[in-house]
């Protein structure tokens, strides 16, 4: 049987590092700084259990990877970061410690990233790789920023001499037809997030599926309807005009007793959707149009996700005569020459000869 605890330690906080002082807990790191962990004893000391590594793995990439991920979850909930980029980073690390896990940070040189994309690109995901290299730099750069390494170049930089793996350009035009087809096929949740990403031209995983009645408010200028909202990714804060279009299509979204805290794109059980899950809705719906198709000897449909939807509105907008200004503005481009290239990178359109009449004798 065990001895009993002493009162001198209620919490039970012998062997954690643990201190509560000031009614908080706090945790004393390595290098002895204290960190402030909550008022929770049980988070407390589950926040402790990462620090204190039970693995033994302290100062090696994949200790730092967690402690990353834990400053991650801090920006989410102070609205500093997207929680979509604080779950593409989770899933990023889980192959970056595969490769990198063991190394103490101090000796990750250019060399090994290069290596690191390079078998990216021979297993055939190089894409994958550049994403999960990005995640691998954010964290270099934090301990760098924060003095937790005595690193002062991050090896991820361009600078430091190594190559991303080539990316092809997202050039998917959806046409009227392809999108008519997969909207008949598809459900009306799937139906309104096509039509709000076509319509406003956000970022539908980062932006719209997070959208509630909250933004939708009277401009306090001019008293009209407007939808407004910090973009996930820029930070940039945005106002759009309330059409009656959107007017009715948001009202389908919401029903006619709207819940403030729901999601525009909700389950029936008032839920937001996983991004991943809503796009495999909108994979089914396209599923279903090529079977169709197939039945009828037809060409199948190449895939498209809700972010084509954003390109093929910004091409639509400028085909039909819409200010590249406008457009640059709904896309959140900081140049209006990236926006040129966002929508001619989708239009190939046929090119016309040079019909002058040069009136040659």
């Amino acid at each position: 049987m065990g001895r009993a605890r002493k009162d001198g330690d209620p919490f039970g906080l012998a062997g954690t590092r643990l201190a509560f002082k000031h009614g908080a807990f706090y945790y004393r790191h390595r290098d002895g700084r204290w960190e402030h962990v909550g008022t929770d004893v049980r988070k407390a000391k589950a926040r402790a259990n990462i620090y204190n590594s039970p693995s033994d793995n302290y100062g090696t990439m994949s200790y730092w990877l967690d402690q990353f991920l834990v400053n991650c979850e801090s920006r989410v909930a102070a609205g500093d970061m997207a929680k979509r980029t604080k779950d593409d980073y989770t899933k990023d690390s889980v192959p970056l410690k595969v490769f990198f896990g063991s190394m103490l940070v101090e000796h990750i040189e250019p060399h090994h990233i290069q290596a690191y994309l390079d078998a990216g690109a021979k297993a055939d995901r190089p894409v994958r790789a550049n994403r999960e290299k990005a995640c691998l730099s954010s964290c270099i750069s934090w301990l760098i920023r924060t003095n937790r390494t005595t690193l002062k170049i991050n090896p991820c930089m361009q600078k430091s001499g190594t190559k991303e793996n080539s990316e092809s350009k997202r050039e998917r035009y959806v046409t009227h037809e392809e999108y008519q087809q997969v909207w008949d096929a598809a459900g009306p949740q799937v139906r309104i997030l096509m039509e709000l990403t076509y319509r406003t031209l956000q970022r539908p995983e980062s932006d719209i599926i997070y959208w509630t009645p909250k933004v939708l408010i009277r401009d306090p200028h001019s008293g009209a309807r407007i939808i407004t909202f910090e973009q996930g990714k820029t930070k940039t804060k945005l106002k759009i005009a309330m059409t009656e279009t959107l007017e009715a299509l948001i009202n389908r979204a919401t029903g006619p007793n709207p819940q403030m805290n729901q999601p525009l794109v909700h389950t029936q059980s008032g839920e937001g959707y996983t991004y991943s899950g809503i796009t495999s809705m909108l994979t089914k719906a396209i599923q279903k149009v090529n079977a169709e198709r197939r039945k009828k000897g037809l060409e199948e449909m190449l895939p498209f996700g809700y972010r084509d939807m954003k390109g093929k509105g910004a091409t639509d907008m400028w085909l039909n005569g819409t200010p590249i200004e406008q457009i640059q503005l709904l896309c959140g481009h900081s140049d209006k020459s990236t926006t040129e290239k966002y929508i001619k990178a989708r239009w190939n359109a046929t090119a016309q000869p040079n019909e002058l009449n040069l009136k040659l004798k």
